[in-house]
């Protein structure tokens, strides 16, 4: 049985086209001599979100760290919001790996007060840790209600960095769906990078390619990224094969976006006021639908696992709410599939 996977846009697989752009890349030793279409692919994102370079490695956990292990020192702090991905989806990283601590900010729509955040940068005393990092999330994914794929308004960011630069702090983002948020709003992704120092942007999420994310950011940061990169193990060897399919998934697939941002709007309208459902369709500005569960029999887990029964593959994010992530590898048939399912669930 064929199954409409909900669950992540990390799920797409590489297209035939993409497939062959993979092996016909050209490569060489990343290591050692530097491979020709990773250096391409880093020019391209470089130029993209108006950075000195960037530096491609595995995964968004991994970009993520090495721009904590280039800002921070063991026994610093970081401003972050409580949920954000660098917190609480990346295994603990940033004290296991890097030994600070996270001093963490209510924001459920992932756009802190900066208020909020001049209160919580650190006097200079030997009795508190230093704040090392701001960090922001763009797209802004969360857990609550008014959470799920959010874009963080301009002057939200401005007003963060504004506070960030008067403290002479950095200001990192979290862009790992970044080219979301510059479909739905219009902004290039260099306006919204310009609202950060370093920059994480994602190539295998809605863009299609199987694995890569890049860090971004001046040329003195890049430099001391590099034995960061090499500590956490991100150095490749003919890495151009993967670099290929992130270079083919900017040129095709970021436009396309916008059909995946239609379609998280289409389920919402699909699911909301269903029995115990609720996801204003309204809310949904990008493709990340969060369904809040209130039903007398079923919550979150227990429904998941019954979808699963029908076909349908979705995470609970908690005991009474469902994430559900369009991407390129789902459509309307799937849309309607999963509503179909419900109405005989419910």
């Amino acid at each position: 049985m064929k199954l409409s996977d909900f669950r992540s846009d990390t799920v797409t697989k590489p297209s035939p086209a993409m497939r062959r752009a993979m092996a016909e890349a050209e490569v060489g030793d990343d290591v050692l001599d530097g491979d020709p279409t990773v250096r391409r692919l880093e020019r391209r994102v470089a130029e993209l979100l108006g950075k000195d370079g960037a530096m491609f490695v595995p995964s968004g956990t991994m970009a993520n760290q090495v721009a904590l292990g280039v800002w921070t020192r063991p026994g610093d702090e970081i401003v972050i919001e409580r949920s954000g991905h660098m917190v609480t989806w990346e295994g603990g990283a940033p004290g296991f790996v890097h030994g600070v601590q996270s001093l963490t900010l209510a924001a459920e729509s992932g756009a802190l007060d900066p208020d909020e955040v001049r209160r919580a940068i650190r006097p200079k005393s030997p009795h508190c840790p230093r704040t090392a990092l701001v960090c922001v999330e763009q797209t802004f994914m969360g857990s609550g209600r008014a959470a799920g794929g959010r874009v963080l308004p301009r002057s939200n960011l401005e007003g963060v960095r504004a506070v960030a630069r008067e403290a002479g702090i950095p200001v990192h983002m979290d862009g790992a769906r970044l080219w979301n948020a510059v479909v739905a709003s219009g902004v290039e992704a260099r306006t919204w990078a310009g609202f950060a120092d370093s920059v994480s942007v994602a190539l295998s999420k809605g863009l299609g390619a199987p694995v890569g994310s890049l860090i971004a950011g001046p040329a003195d940061f890049l430099e001391r990224a590099i034995p960061v990169r090499k500590r956490l193990g991100g150095w490749m060897r003919q890495c151009g094969i993967l670099a290929a399919a992130g270079l083919h998934a900017l040129e095709g697939n970021v436009e396309r976006l916008a059909e995946d941002h239609a379609l998280a709007k289409s389920l919402a309208r699909a699911l909301h006021g269903k029995k115990g459902l609720a996801c204003p369709p309204d809310e949904v500005e990008t493709n990340i639908v969060f369904v809040q569960v209130a039903h007398p029999r079923l919550d979150a887990p227990k429904l998941s696992a019954a979808l699963k029964e029908a076909g349908v593959l979705v995470l609970p994010q908690t005991a009474s709410a469902l994430r559900f992530v369009t991407h390129l590898d789902v459509g309307a048939e799937d849309v309607q599939r999963l509503a179909d399912a419900l109405d005989r669930l419910l």
